[in-house]
C-alpha cells in the first residue's frame, strides 16, 4: 500500500518541480512525469505509471486536471483503478475515489476541465481566423512538387515511412498525406 504520485505540465517551457516537490510531501514513494498535452492519455510516463500501480496503491495527483482534460478519459481511469483497487487522490482539490462525495467531485471537476479545454481551443480557432482574415496567417508552405515525386520514389524502393521522413526531412505525417495511405 504505497502512495504514487504523478505529474504533468502541458510544455517543455513548464516546469515539473513544484508539482513533483508536493507529492514527495504527501508521502510519494515514486513518481511519474510526462511533458504532454493532457487531451489524450497516450503518455509515456502514464502508461509506466498503469503499470507500475498495484492493488492497494493510491495515486497521488497535485490537482485533476494533471491527469485527464476529458470526462471520458478520467472516468475511464477511475473505472480502470477501482477494477484495480487503486484509490485516487487530488492534493489540491477535496477528491478521492473512496467516497461517493469525492467521486461526484472528482466528475464535476472533470466536466469543468474539459469545458476549459474546449473553450481555450475555441479561442485558438478564433485567433487564427482573425489571423487569416488580416492576411497575416498564411499556413506553412506546400511541399515541393519535386519533394512528393521523391517521396512515391522511395516508397516504391520499399522505404518504410520513418525513413522516407528521416532522408526527405519532413514529418512522417507529409508521407501519409502524400501517399495518400
Amino acid at each position: 500500500m504505497s502512495k504514487v504520485g504523478y505529474a504533468r505540465v502541458s510544455t517543455a517551457e513548464q516546469s515539473l518541480d513544484i508539482q513533483i516537490q508536493k507529492l514527495k510531501d504527501a508521502g510519494c514513494i515514486k513518481t511519474f512525469a510526462d511533458t504532454s498535452t493532457g487531451s489524450h492519455t497516450n503518455r509515456k510516463g502514464l502508461k509506466e505509471l498503469m503499470e507500475y500501480l498495484r492493488a492497494g496503491d493510491t495515486l497521488v495527483i497535485t490537482r485533476i486536471d494533471r491527469i485527464a482534460r476529458s470526462v471520458l478519459d478520467l472516468q475511464q481511469l477511475v473505472h480502470h483503478l477501482k477494477e484495480q483497487r487503486i484509490h485516487l487522490t487530488a492534493l489540491e482539490q477535496p477528491i478521492s475515489t473512496d467516497s461517493a462525495s469525492g467521486k461526484a467531485f472528482l466528475d464535476m471537476l472533470a466536466v469543468f476541465s474539459e469545458f476549459e479545454l474546449n473553450i481555450r481551443r475555441e479561442r485558438q480557432l478564433e485567433g487564427i481566423a482573425a489571423a487569416k482574415a488580416a492576411g497575416k496567417y498564411k499556413g506553412r508552405k506546400p511541399l515541393s512538387h519535386e519533394i512528393k515525386q521523391r517521396v512515391e520514389a522511395l516508397s516504391s524502393e520499399n522505404f518504410n515511412i520513418s525513413s522516407i521522413a528521416r532522408t526527405l526531412n519532413i514529418s512522417r505525417n507529409s508521407v501519409y498525406k502524400i501517399l495518400k495511405i
